[in-house]
Order: structure tokens, then C-alpha cells, then sequence
């Protein structure tokens, strides 16, 4: 065996790791995207609903909504 035979399969097992090792990532962030497909939907799941927007919110912490609560800036009826 010369020194560029020696070369040559040096190479190709270089080669062969490179591409074994690009194959386990490959396998491994296929795996990771459809983990984080899946959380993304199940985080969107019911986006479409409804929901308290800040106003609202903040119209029930001033109690606007509340039955018998009284507006502090208009006069009292008695």
C-alpha cells in the first residue's frame, strides 16, 4: 500500500463519517421540527375564540361593568 492509496482511504473514511454524522443531524432536526409543529399548533388551538382584549380588561378593574357601581366624577343623586 503507497502513501496515496493510504491517502485516498483516509479520505473516503473521512467522507464516510462526514456523511454518517449529517445523516444522524438530519434525523435529529427533522425530529426537532415536527416536536415544535406540533407545540405550535397545539398553542394556536382556539385563536379563533373570543378573548378579553386589554380594554376589557381594564373596563373590569375600573368596575364599569359591575350592577350598582357608581362613577366617582358624576354627583350622587340624594
Amino acid at each position: 500500500m503507497s502513501a496515496s492509496d493510504n491517502a485516498g482511504f483516509l479520505a473516503f473514511v473521512a467522507f464516510a463519517v462526514l456523511a454518517v454524522a449529517l445523516w444522524f443531524l438530519m434525523r435529529n432536526m427533522n425530529a426537532r421540527m415536527r416536536r415544535m409543529s406540533y407545540r405550535q399548533r397545539a398553542a394556536h388551538r382556539g385563536r379563533d375564540d373570543p378573548q378579553a382584549t386589554q380594554e376589557d380588561l381594564r373596563d373590569e378593574a375600573d368596575g364599569d361593568d359591575l350592577p350598582g357601581a357608581e362613577d366617582p366624577d358624576e354627583p350622587s343623586g340624594s
